[in-house]
């Protein structure tokens, strides 16, 4: 056991240098003359016996109003429920449209029905705009649209709700390739649940820069959010031969753009049952009208 000099007390023991000069500094700006001592691992701040009792107490109110102010720092994120469905039923719409147009349900060409075509799109055939998001080559193409789609939608349904995070995302998968359609030629097609995987990032990454009440921080730490997307963005969504890095880039940008909208919603409506089940079936409605749409013109 450390002994103070004759007619000191010790008056605090920290684990933490750093903090032990901290509270060294705050006694010392209150007149209180201090000294720190190295003992067992630890730091001691030792005062002389006149000025303990003061010692003791200013150290015990600067901690506390410290640990109000850290309390008052922390920012609470809400979180909402449906996130497990909604990547549910994306999963099931990806495989069920798989096995409609592999089997070529009701005699039609599900392929030609849905692709998005530049020049049809421009030309007023906007469904196809959603319907090719549920489109796909091959097992592989599928596959990695269902991983990542699942994980960031399963993300976006957390703050957002389920029903909401789905119909945003679905609107901006198809803006995301009205953009692509009015800026490609008019032969270009392009198929995938990809612009809608990169729709949901951006909707993360808009709720990742949502202004929060807090202190002031950093540039680099505000807008981490948005150069974490876009890392993201160049590790999965640049590359491969079959890749329309256009639809991917408007996808991400639609999903900044309409994500924003999402994440200004009162929170009652985020936290409203009822919502999220009108948003999730209103997502997939949009997506049953347009295939319903384009199946008929189509035969």
């Amino acid at each position: 056991m450390y002994e103070p000099p004759l007619g000191h007390e010790v008056v605090c023991e920290t684990s933490y240098r750093g903090e032990a000069l901290e509270l060294r500094f705050v006694l010392e700006s209150v007149g209180v003359t201090s000294k720190i001592q190295q003992f067992r691992g630890g730091w001691l701040i030792v005062v002389s016996s006149d000025h303990a009792v003061q010692a003791v107490s200013e150290i015990d109110s600067y901690q506390r109003e410290a640990a109000e102010q850290s309390s008052e720092r922390r920012v609470a994120i809400p979180t909402y429920g449906g996130s497990m469905v909604g990547v549910g039923i994306y999963a099931g719409v990806l495989m069920l449209v798989a096995v409609l147009m592999g089997r070529s349900v009701f005699g039609l060409d599900w392929w030609l029905a849905g692709q998005m075509q530049a020049g049809l799109v421009m030309e007023g055939q906007w469904w196809r705009t959603v319907t090719a998001l549920t489109l796909h080559l091959d097992p592989g193409h599928i596959g990695s649209n269902l991983v990542f789609g699942c994980v960031f939608g399963l993300m976006a349904g957390r703050v957002l709700g389920g029903g909401v995070a789905w119909l945003v995302i679905v609107f901006s998968g198809a803006l995301g390739n009205l953009v692509n359609a009015m800026l490609q030629s008019a032969d270009h097609t392009s198929i995938g649940a990809s612009t809608a995987v990169f729709s949901a990032l951006g909707v993360l990454v808009s709720h990742a820069l949502k202004p929060r009440s807090g202190p002031r921080e950093s540039f680099l730490k505000r807008w981490s959010p948005l150069i974490g997307g876009l890392v993201i963005f160049g590790f999965t969504g640049i590359g491969g031969e079959n890749t329309d890095v256009t639809a991917h880039a408007t996808g991400l940008l639609a999903g900044l753009v309409l994500g924003w909208v999402g994440v200004a919603l009162p929170s009652d409506w985020l936290g409203s049952r009822r919502v999220q089940q009108v948003s999730g079936a209103a997502a997939l409605a949009v997506v049953v009208i347009a295939w319903t749409v384009g199946l008929a013109i189509a035969g």
